[in-house]
């Protein structure tokens, strides 16, 4: 999330979240199944473009971009070594092979392509907007439920689990490899659920009180504009071209 952005009136802000919402929906769809390097380097081009003219903070894209390419560096020291093929190159005992080194890459790409067109969604749209928009095409009403508590008590969660550690940080726990120190965060775990259970019990009840009758309103009336269709129609026709690229 990047909540400043969410306010501004940019150019992303402004088209309906359920118009970006089946954008990005069928733009991963394609890019999952997508190999040939034109078409994905094509697809992270118009998506870096998208992002520059919706003024996304430099800095916010490569800080969201860290925790996935972490997961592809890891890719690039299995990967390689681990498809058949013509050899490449040696490190050591094992062997990389050229539809290996080939076949990470196309993942890299990909996998960069699909996050900058999420961050272009997510980044320019509220949490709970979203979950509205989700609903009004049709997701089940307890899914979005589902989604927009786990964004909401997530934080909470999270930092009930720092005051835990901080306790047992105070009572000098060190973690160490021994079987104590596997008790103790197992200990940490369990009281973790224990007490997230127990919040969501008191949240259920304070809801029930409230007259909660299981449906979530919005005061914000979702309108598609010209512009909207104008900007959903470009966006299929370029996600059919990259199919064009791709199968033709």
């Amino acid at each position: 999330m990047i909540e400043e952005l969410s306010l501004q009136d940019s150019f992303l802000e402004q088209i309906d979240p359920r118009v970006k919402l089946i954008i990005v929906f069928l733009f991963s769809i394609v890019m999952a199944a997508s190999y040939r390097f034109a078409t994905l380097i094509t697809a992270l081009f118009i998506c870096s473009i998208i992002l520059l003219i919706g003024k996304v903070p430099l800095k916010e894209i490569f800080k969201r971009l860290i925790p996935v390419n972490t997961l592809i560096i890891l890719l690039w020291l299995i990967l390689p070594f681990s498809v058949k093929g013509d050899p490449v190159f040696l490190m050591g005992p094992f062997t990389a092979t050229k539809a290996g080194v080939i076949y990470t890459a196309q993942i890299s790409i990909k996998s960069n392509a699909i996050i900058l067109m999420l961050i272009a969604v997510i980044a320019s749209t509220r949490i709970f907007t979203i979950g509205h928009a989700l609903h009004k095409l049709g997701v089940p009403t307890k899914l979005v439920q589902l989604f927009l508590f786990t964004f909401r008590y997530i934080h909470v969660i999270y930092r009930e689990y720092l005051r835990l550690l901080n306790a047992m940080k105070i009572r000098g726990f060190e973690p160490r490899t021994n079987l104590h120190t596997y008790k103790t965060f197992a200990y940490l775990v369990g009281m973790l659920l224990v007490k997230s259970s127990d919040r969501a019990k008191r949240v259920h009840d304070a809801m029930l009180c409230r007259g909660f009758n299981g449906q979530f309103y919005s005061l914000n009336n979702f309108s598609i504009t010209k512009k909207d269709l104008f900007i959903l129609f470009s966006m299929i026709s370029f996600i059919i071209f990259l199919g064009v690229i791709e199968w033709a």
